[in-house]
C-alpha cells in the first residue's frame, strides 16, 4: 500500500473508529437538527470542521502550536456539551444567516480543538515520512470522506425515524441533542484535567 492510501485510510478510520466515539458523537451531536434535505448546508459545516481539524493537525505536526493532551481530551467534550445545548435553545423558526454564520465558525473552531486531539499520534507516524505534504493531504481527505459517510448514516436514520415512523424532528433532535450532552457531561468529568 503506497503512503497516500495508507494516510487516506488512517484518516477514515480515525471518523469511524467506534474507539473513537467522541468524533462520532459530535457529528451526530451537529447533524441532531438537521434533515437530509439539508445535506448542503451539513456539508459545508462537516468542511469546516476539517479544515479547522487540518489547520491543527498542520501547526502542531510542524510544531508550531503544542497544547496539553490533557485539556485537549477535557476539551473534546466540551465541544459536544456546547453543540447539544445550542441544538436544545435553538427554535425551529430560528432559521437565518447569522445562526448559520455562528454555526459555521463554531463547526471551524471545534475542528481546530477535534485535530489537536489526533496531532500526537499523527506525528509521530509522519516523523517517518520524508516528505509530510501528501500524507497530511490524504489524512484531511479520508477525514473529509469518513465524516460524509457517518452523516449519511445519521440523516438516513432520521429520514427513517421521522418520515417512515413520523416521529416529530424536533423531539428526535432534542433525543440526540439530550444524549450528545448526557455523555459529554460524563467525558467532562472523567477528562477534568484540574
Amino acid at each position: 500500500m503506497n503512503p497516500f492510501q495508507l494516510y487516506f485510510q488512517l484518516g477514515i478510520s480515525h471518523i469511524t473508529d467506534i474507539q473513537g466515539y467522541d468524533h462520532i458523537l459530535f457529528l451526530i451531536t451537529l447533524c441532531a437538527v438537521y434533515c437530509l434535505n439539508q445535506w448542503k448546508s451539513i456539508l459545508v459545516l462537516i468542511t469546516a470542521f476539517t479544515i479547522g481539524h487540518c489547520t491543527t493537525l498542520v501547526l502542531a505536526t510542524f510544531n508550531i502550536i503544542h497544547i496539553s493532551s490533557d485539556l485537549i481530551e477535557f476539551l473534546i467534550p466540551v465541544t459536544i456539551l456546547i453543540t447539544a445545548i445550542a441544538n436544545m435553545v435553538q427554535k425551529d423558526n430560528f432559521k437565518t444567516k447569522t445562526l448559520h454564520l455562528i454555526k459555521y465558525i463554531a463547526a471551524l473552531f471545534f475542528g481546530l480543538i477535534h485535530g489537536l486531539g489526533f496531532s500526537n499520534y499523527l506525528k509521530s507516524l509522519l516523523g517517518m515520512e520524508s516528505s509530510i505534504i501528501k500524507p497530511l493531504l490524504a489524512f484531511n481527505i479520508g477525514i473529509e470522506l469518513g465524516q460524509i459517510f457517518v452523516v449519511l448514516i445519521i440523516l438516513g436514520i432520521t429520514a427513517l425515524i421521522t418520515n417512515v415512523l413520523h416521529f416529530n424532528k424536533r423531539e428526535w433532535s432534542m433525543i440526540l441533542s439530550g444524549a450528545g450532552a448526557g455523555v459529554s457531561l460524563i467525558l467532562i468529568i472523567e477528562r477534568f484535567p484540574f
